[in-house]
């Protein structure tokens, strides 16, 4: 049970706290976690296209390329609904939180603003690409399709580098509470960089991957056991199954950075009450009153994984300022949020091991309806994961906005009612998604009708002309 303390401290908290801050962040959260499903298939899906795309060029496959040409289309109906929920995101970051914009927008925005020329090339190209079949030369069209992948990359590294420069802030110098230089460079390549923008992109792959293979794998399931759902089913598995592995690596490494440079979200992350050494990794629990509950804690874990030996010492909670420690609460939820990350990962990890074990078997899709059942829903479960890694990144970051720099509560404005605001981007986004997923469905039936061979495809073998009955002769006349 709560105490008394822990009560009165609560509402303290509260009452210094503006109105706003509770429907901003809830807001914030909505619009980004709604977004952030939508950015694999801008970044990913059009680079399995174009694998798509040049396997049937490459080798004349005409079922591969009638798959590049439905996934282009289905990429560019996600691309518009992003490009919707991108442009909320932006105009939030200055209705919301004028406190950040209006004292490190100078820094802050600079990635955006290269974010902006990808989000215009990338558009710019997406249109040509969409436009080119059946009107560019086979190579010639394939080419446009890589600014498309290429722009996607940039955009999503532009926007990492923003969010990171909020974890790792550098690259600017202040006087007087205000910006008076910034070093775009330092802002844009900031410590913290390289690490989440490889992380976040492989991730994106991953989604893209699974979720296209799980598509095909329901197809199978139901007996659709053709060329086309087994190629389809084969490119984005492939994709992701083959950079699981690096995930897993480059996902461990970038946890030993956030020990060294982020010591706060660490200890929430371990959820690591006081500093110590010996330290256990906890699964599950929560924290309650500065106490672990209901976790299954395994001895010197924790350590090992933070540095490679049980001796080493990780920075606690109570290494924190107590006016900028992060809330019982925000530790439980970030601690949570990891373990279900790590947790759907290393599922998809196994699921990848799987199918390789069963490919080294048999040499073709494996037909194993357990497997196949896995598959159906790796999409979904990717999609957890990579929910669950956005949270950790940014619940793990409070109570700041930019760390050491600028309190969440100081970034917010304290005007208007921010709930009213809410409710419409709520309904606008309802309305998009809506309709995202019905334009999706009507394009799957008119497909689904058309069939999935002998279907006219760009740059595939002609049809066979129809058999022209022969006119009988004069003698026959």
């Amino acid at each position: 049970m709560l105490t008394l303390d822990a009560i009165l401290n609560g509402l303290a908290t509260a009452a210094d706290e503006p109105a706003q801050l509770l429907p901003a962040r809830q807001q914030m959260a909505f619009t980004l976690g709604f977004h952030i499903i939508l950015v694999p298939f801008g970044v990913a899906l059009t680079s399995l296209t174009l694998i798509a795309h040049y396997r049937g060029l490459r080798r004349g496959d005409s079922t591969a390329l009638l798959l590049a040409r439905r996934w282009s289309k289905a990429a560019a109906v996600l691309f518009a609904v992003g490009a919707v929920t991108g442009t909320v995101l932006t105009f939030e970051l200055g209705v919301l939180w004028p406190g950040l914009m209006g004292t490190y927008g100078a820094a802050f925005g600079f990635p955006f603003s290269i974010e902006g020329l990808f989000f215009f090339l990338e558009a710019i190209f997406v249109s040509i690409y969409i436009y080119g079949w059946n009107r560019l030369p086979p190579w010639g069209h394939f080419w446009t399709g890589v600014p498309v992948s290429l722009s996607g990359i940039g955009g999503t590294a532009s926007v990492v580098a923003a969010n990171s420069w909020m974890n790792q802030p550098g690259g600017i110098t202040m006087r007087d509470g205000k910006v008076v230089d910034v070093r775009p460079s330092e802002v844009f390549f900031n410590g913290a960089f390289w690490g989440e923008t490889i992380h976040m992109l492989l991730a994106a792959y991953i989604v893209a991957g699974f979720t296209v293979a799980s598509v095909y794998a329901v197809g199978l399931l139901r007996g659709r056991d053709n060329g086309y759902h087994r190629t389809g089913f084969l490119i984005g598995f492939v994709t992701a199954a083959c950079l699981m592995p690096v995930q897993l690596f480059v996902g461990d490494t970038l946890a030993r950075d956030v020990f060294n440079d982020e010591p706060a979200k660490f200890a929430a992350i371990e959820m690591v009450p006081t500093t110590d050494d010996h330290v256990p990794e906890t699964l599950g629990g929560v924290l309650i009153d500065g106490e672990v509950r209901y976790g299954w804690q395994i001895p010197d874990l924790g350590s090992i994984l933070a540095d490679f030996s049980p001796s080493t010492t990780i920075k606690g909670l109570d290494a924190i300022p107590a006016d900028v420690r992060p809330s019982d609460r925000t530790v439980s939820i970030v601690h949570l949020a990891f373990d279900v990350m790590v947790g759907t990962g290393t599922l998809l990890a196994l699921l990848a091991a799987w199918f390789a074990w069963l490919w080294y078997r048999h040499r073709r899709v494996p037909h194993n309806r357990w497997f196949l059942r896995a598959c159906a829903v790796s999409g979904l479960v990717a999609v957890i994961c990579l929910e669950s890694g956005w949270v950790v990144t940014e619940v793990g970051r409070q109570p700041w906005t930019v760390v050491g720099l600028l309190l969440t509560k100081d970034a917010v404005t304290t005007e208007g009612n921010i709930w009213a605001l809410f409710a419409c981007v709520l309904a606008l986004y309802c309305a998009v998604g809506a309709a995202a997923i019905w334009v999706l469905r009507s394009m799957r039936r008119r497909w689904r009708a058309e069939g999935d061979d002998n279907v006219t495809v760009p740059y595939g073998p002609a049809p066979e002309p129809e058999p022209v009955a022969a006119r009988p002769g004069p003698r026959e006349q």
